[in-house]
Parts: structure tokens; C-alpha cells; sequence
């Protein structure tokens, strides 16, 4: 039996292998030459502007895990639509509750004003 698991075994040696090989690799024979423009931190193509320690409001998060649950539904809605024809009106039926479900919660959230940016 554990012959069976000597190919995966084989495999994540070599990629721990070449992994640690490459960075110390690397580390050893690159070139190290900071400046203050090199570390400099930098990200989407502008320059950094205020604090890092900057405080958001809690509204971001809350659209941010608001978008995930009801981007999750489409996730269910691939494997309904490729069954579709095989479910017939059961499956029709029972994704006509799921969103019905999911536009109840989506009517709640937006009576609550969850998604208002004031």
C-alpha cells in the first residue's frame, strides 16, 4: 500500500526541493544593490500616500462579505445548469427556492441599508 503513495511523495520532494534550491539559489548569486527607490514600498502603480495603520470603516467589510455570499450562489447555479435537463422541473423548482432564499436576504440587507456608502 504504500508504494501507491510513493509517486506523490516522490513529487512534493522534488517541489520542496526546488523551491528552498531556488531561493537560497537566488539569495546566493543575485545581486544586492538597495537603494531608497528599491525599498521603497510600492503597489498598483502609485506611490504610497499616508499610513499603512490608516483605519477603515467597517461598511467596506461588510460590502466585502456581503459580495462573497451572494457570489457563492453562481457557484451553485454552474452545476444546476449543466444538470438542467436531467433535474427537469424538480430541479427548476428547487433553484427557484434557493433563489428565492437568496433574494429574501438580499431585500433584508438592503432595507438594513448595509449597502448604503454614506
Amino acid at each position: 500500500m504504500l508504494d501507491s503513495y510513493l509517486p506523490i511523495l516522490t513529487l512534493i520532494v522534488i517541489a520542496i526541493a526546488f523551491a528552498v534550491g531556488s531561493t537560497v539559489f537566488s539569495r546566493l548569486i543575485g545581486e544586492k544593490k538597495p537603494s531608497e527607490v528599491k525599498l521603497a514600498p510600492y503597489e498598483c502603480g502609485m506611490p504610497p500616500v499616508g499610513s499603512a495603520r490608516e483605519r477603515f470603516s467597517v461598511k467596506f467589510y461588510i460590502i466585502a462579505m456581503l459580495f462573497i455570499v451572494f457570489d457563492i450562489e453562481v457557484v451553485f447555479m454552474y452545476p444546476w445548469a449543466v444538470m438542467f435537463k436531467r433535474l427537469g422541473m424538480f430541479g427548476f423548482a428547487e433553484m427557484g427556492v434557493f433563489i428565492l432564499i437568496l433574494l429574501v436576504g438580499y431585500i433584508y440587507v438592503w432595507k438594513k441599508g448595509a449597502l448604503e456608502w454614506e
